[in-house]
């Protein structure tokens, strides 16, 4: 078995069960994983000089296909409601079946990082097959100094054969894909799919279990921070702009997708961006456009012409088209990944109904209900067989990834919020005017506008007015934004058909709230929508 790269001599794949490989390639860098990637037939060179893949049938998540071990050690901890349980027997069978399945053929080891703060770092290895998920993954954790690669040891191990066929009757899963997770043992399984994404996300995953208990904060979201310090956090899921609001010239990004928060402010979890490419455009976001003209950008399913140049409008792939890249392709990126203690909290949404406001402050009552409730529409393509906006309820914005219950991760935040005083906004990048299909979203330029004044603290300054419907407070009047887009029923051609669609909303909010009941307090309850409504 030939084996070339920076390693640990003593720590090669053979001590996990694999042999007889014609050759692993440990810690390539960029260079060399593009002329592989291509020999091989895995990608293309764009124009701009980034590297282009496609995915085939999965171009998102297989949340259905994931599954947790359960055993003496996970059985109390795991929010098993949320969670698919696999048996240890079934994920080792599984694990000797891919590592047979891989004889014979060539891998790549990428040893990183997951976590900026060294107290919390997870050194993970990731093993894999294709020459561009080895590109991918070093692009979205931390990388190491080369110097460090000699003495690696990993905590976590994630081996990603897309080419492995899993079955459900042998090894307890549901279809041919499966994303396995030992957090236990610290190894992640990851086969039948190819869609780069299950790596980074089972990294988060497997820090979401173990962070809590050092009292850590693991969250879904982007952070950046300002010249005076001002951290701010945006929660929120795929497509409801993360990557996009985060990425502001004006500040300094911490990460666009995942982070934790403890008693020494906020780091991120990885070493780049994964940020949605649809519609993208160097009007709009130019600090993201700038980087799919970069060598060593990753693109997934972007449509490329006859000169190999990229078509962003171009969806007929799938609408979650993605581009993944160092973060220091960002010229404002920071350098330590590190931060202060937040100021602001940001929940971002996207209401697929039309009837929330852009722009809400929040009490901390309601910011830990609607940190639980997680309100927002899944967008096209970003899990498999969701063709169109649907509204969704994913609690903590990040369920597919929590293995605990909510409440361990929402008495958390309320805890940092309240010790830290941090103001709270929920913004609404969904629709306007209409909900989906017959208004329009919410213009970038208007969310742009309206989170500079609440990072900025001039916000505070505004008139607010009581939202009938949902109890927090919106904004009456902002310098340069017009006032008639503050108040979401004044945008509807039918204001009968707003109160209708908000009483929809209403009701399903409280619906959903209803697992949660019994792990809050009076207060978080009370701050449900509608309850001005129904005492009226």
């Amino acid at each position: 078995m030939e084996q070339l790269g920076t390693r640990n001599p003593s720590n090669g794949l053979e001590t996990i069960g694999f042999s007889d490989l014609a050759f692993v390639r440990y810690n390539l860098e960029a260079a060399e994983l593009y002329e592989d990637a291509i020999r091989r037939g895995e990608a293309q060179v764009t124009a701009h000089g980034a590297l282009c893949a496609r995915t085939g049938q999965h171009t998102g998540r297989s949340p259905k296909d994931k599954f947790v071990v359960r055993d003496a050690a996970t059985a109390d901890q795991i929010w098993w409601d949320n969670n698919n349980a696999i048996s240890p027997e079934n994920f080792e069978r599984l694990r000797q079946d891919m590592v047979a399945h891989a004889k014979g053929k060539s891998l790549y080891v990428q040893d990183l990082i997951g976590g900026a703060d060294p107290a919390h770092a997870l050194p993970t290895r990731v093993v894999t097959e294709l020459a561009w998920h080895s590109l991918f993954i070093r692009n979205l954790l931390i990388r190491p100094a080369r110097e460090a690669l000699a003495a690696f040891e990993p905590k976590l191990t994630i081996i990603d054969l897309p080419s492995f066929r899993a079955d459900p009757e042998r090894h307890g899963c549901r279809s041919e894909a499966v994303i396995a997770c030992d957090l236990t043992n610290g190894l992640v399984l990851i086969g039948g799919t190819s869609y780069a994404g299950e790596m980074k996300k089972s990294v988060f995953t497997v820090l979401n279990y173990l962070l809590p208990k050092k009292a850590v904060m693991p969250m879904h979201c982007s952070a950046n921070v300002g010249p005076a310090g001002d951290t701010a956090i945006f929660f929120g899921l795929s497509g409801t702009g993360k990557t996009t609001l985060s990425a502001d010239s004006t500040r300094t990004l911490i990460g666009d997708d995942e982070h934790g928060w403890g008693e020494d402010g906020v780091f991120n979890f990885e070493g780049g961006c994964y940020a949605k490419a649809i519609k993208l455009s160097a009007a709009a976001e130019p600090e993201i456009y700038a980087t799919t003209r970069r060598f060593g950008t990753v693109m997934e399913n972007v449509v490329l012409d006859q000169r190999r140049v990229p078509d962003f409008d171009d969806g007929s792939l799938t609408e979650n088209t993605r581009i993944a890249y160092p973060l220091d392709f960002i010229p404002n990126a920071s350098e330590t990944g590190t931060a202060p203690q937040p100021r602001t909290v940001i929940m971002l949404t996207a209401d697929a109904f039309g009837v929330m406001p852009p722009i809400a402050r929040l009490t901390p009552e309601q910011a830990m209900y609607h940190f639980l409730s997680g309100y927002t529409a899944k967008v096209a393509g970003t899990e498999k067989g969701v063709t169109e906006p649907e509204a969704t309820f994913s609690t903590c914005f990040g369920a597919p990834f929590m293995p605990r219950h909510p409440s361990e991760y929402g008495n958390l935040l309320k805890d940092l919020i309240a010790k830290n005083g941090v103001t709270c906004w929920l913004v609404n990048t969904g629709w306007t005017s209409g909900a989906y299909g017959t208004g329009h979203r919410m213009p970038i330029k208007v969310t742009r506008a309206l989170l500079s004044a609440a990072l900025d603290g001039s916000l505070n300054d505004a008139t607010f007015r009581t939202d009938v419907n949902f109890g927090f407070a919106v904004p009456v009047s902002v310098p340069g934004v017009n006032d008639g887009i503050l108040d979401p029923r004044s945008t509807w051609a039918d204001g009968v058909a707003y109160d209708a669609q908000a009483r929809r909303l209403i009701d399903m909010f409280i619906a959903n709230f209803a697992k949660f009941e019994s792990h809050v307090d009076g207060s978080v309850r009370d701050a449900a929508p509608g309850a001005k409504v129904a005492a009226e």
